[in-house]
């Protein structure tokens, strides 16, 4: 393999803790939960839909357009997770911007633990790295802060390109960013979205999900991407 393609979400890196992403955004509104309070909140919002979590278990109508572009323009991203967070009633005044202010930053995301190892060694064997995701807002500064910058050549985002996975076209826009045919190229994941590359011409390993903080089989691309 010349290349690989990574997943964002699920692949490298996974949201907190739902516990935490709550309790975290309310004290930045000036609100301290406690426990029991806190979990209580986070499930109902996770039924409401987060970005980076479950789907919603339903979208409003005033929020279908909005949902259904979530990946292709910042604001409906954004947009489309404050309306389903302001769905449930907290209490706390600010809470769902304060919510989706969390994915922008570095704490309110967790690298699993073989990503720096196996970016690392891609880097090292000479093999060029781009990350494709479907996505309304730049990752790029959680890499800058998680030192990974260095490790990838390439950020092949949704909002950016006007294409959102399973379309082959950003797969195809990835491999040619990276200066790779299509065929020596893998791209790792852990939907069937990204499972698309196949139509792209590309390999595809689809790896298993995995809570924060927890290994995720990540390694197992040194081994596809190993001479012979």
């Amino acid at each position: 393999m010349a290349g690989v393609l990574f997943d964002f979400h699920g692949t490298l890196a996974q949201v907190e803790e739902a516990g935490a992403w709550v309790t975290g955004a309310a004290e930045s509104c000036g609100v301290t939960l406690d426990r029991v309070r806190a979990t209580a909140l986070a499930d109902r919002l996770l039924t409401a839909g987060r970005a980076g979590g479950p789907l919603p278990a339903r979208v409003p109508p005033a929020l279908a357009e909005l949902w259904a572009a979530r990946d292709l323009y910042p604001h409906a991203h954004r947009g489309a997770y404050t309306g389903l967070a302001s769905t449930v009633d907290a209490g706390i005044e600010g809470l769902a911007e304060a919510l989706y202010e969390r994915l922008l930053v570095p704490a309110g995301w967790v690298p699993y633990p073989d990503t720096a190892p196996t970016l690392g060694a891609l880097r090292a064997a000479g093999i060029r790295v781009g990350v494709v995701s479907n996505i309304g807002f730049d990752i790029r500064p959680l890499f800058a802060a998680w030192g990974f910058t260095d490790l990838v050549d390439a950020f092949v985002l949704s909002y950016e390109v006007g294409r959102c996975k399973p379309d082959p076209g950003i797969f195809l826009r990835a491999c040619g960013m990276l200066g790779v045919d299509p065929e020596h190229a893998l791209m790792v994941g852990d939907t069937p979205a990204d499972a698309g590359a196949v139509a792209a011409g590309c390999a595809v390993l689809v790896l298993p999900a995995a809570d924060a903080g927890c290994p995720n089989g990540l390694g197992a691309v040194l081994d596809l991407t190993r001479p012979g």
